[in-house]
């Protein structure tokens, strides 16, 4: 049964910019610019691959897991006294490259996630490795579902309506299918009865794709609290935990969801 605990409100800040190319260290200084912005968060998200731009070069943006952008992160996160997130292009192994989401915490100490939906149409399954466990972490006594951009369109792995307070989905999701991003962030958020964000880059890709951004959050009955078109900044927005509980006290649906298994898939 979902925990009633009585808990602290959760300020999320979502980062929206563009980003270039293989280029790190620009990527990286406009970010940090930018993230000077942030103002007594616990949370900040930054978009899918941050660091480089989405891309199907893995071999050439890989990194080690503890490489510079990691670092990167873990010095953002112990400056804020904030989680921080991102993904990035991570070599796990010889030939095993994965898109990996990084939960940063200020004390140093990180978490990981794996995309496991890849982006065929774009050539991403040929070139990465999708992640197999599902995590579900905690934040100021927040349970938490990281996601990665195409993962939002498998409901399956988004779900979990008893115990799920945010999911969030780091993305680079294009224009041109700007509005199922727009449709499918609020039917996961109604489905799971809990807040989600979503957060996406801004500007034109190596390929020229358009990113309209449209980064958001959304409560628990798929109403809105932020939405930016295509600005670059930093939003912030407070989520309360005690209107979610509330929410999920008087109307308990998860309570008669159906039961299902993910196989082969380790919950963490």
């Amino acid at each position: 049964m979902h925990d009633m605990t009585v808990r602290e409100d959760l300020n999320v800040a979502l980062v929206q910019a563009p980003v270039t190319r293989f280029d790190t260290q620009a990527n990286l200084h406009n970010f940090d610019r930018l993230l000077q912005q942030v103002e007594g968060a616990d949370l900040v998200l930054l978009p899918e691959m941050f660091n480089t731009g989405f891309s199907m070069d893995s071999a050439e943006q890989a990194e080690a897991a503890d490489g510079p952008s990691t670092r990167w992160l873990q010095q953002q996160a112990a400056r804020l006294g904030a989680v921080i997130c991102g993904t990035l292009t991570i070599k796990a192994g010889e030939g095993d490259y994965r898109n990996r989401l990084v939960w940063a915490r200020p004390d140093g100490s990180l978490e990981y996630y794996d995309k496991r939906h890849l982006f065929r149409m774009g050539g991403e399954h040929e070139r990465f490795r999708p992640g197999n466990r599902r995590l579900l972490l905690e934040l100021k006594g927040w349970r938490i579902r990281p996601l990665v951009c195409y993962d939002l369109r498998f409901p399956v792995w988004s779900r979990d309506a008893q115990t799920t307070d945010l999911l969030f989905y780091l993305a680079s999701w294009p224009q041109v299918r700007r509005d199922a991003w727009n449709r499918l962030l609020p039917a996961r958020a109604i489905e799971n009865l809990c807040y989600v964000a979503g957060v996406n880059r801004i500007g034109e890709d190596h390929n020229g794709h358009a990113h309209s951004g449209d980064s958001q959050v959304l409560d628990f009955i798929g109403d809105s609290l932020l939405h930016v078109r295509d600005q670059e900044g930093v939003y912030q927005v407070r989520l309360s935990a005690a209107r979610l509980d509330r929410f999920k006290q008087r109307f308990p649906a998860w309570m008669d969801a159906d039961d299902y298994s993910l196989p082969d898939v380790v919950e963490g």
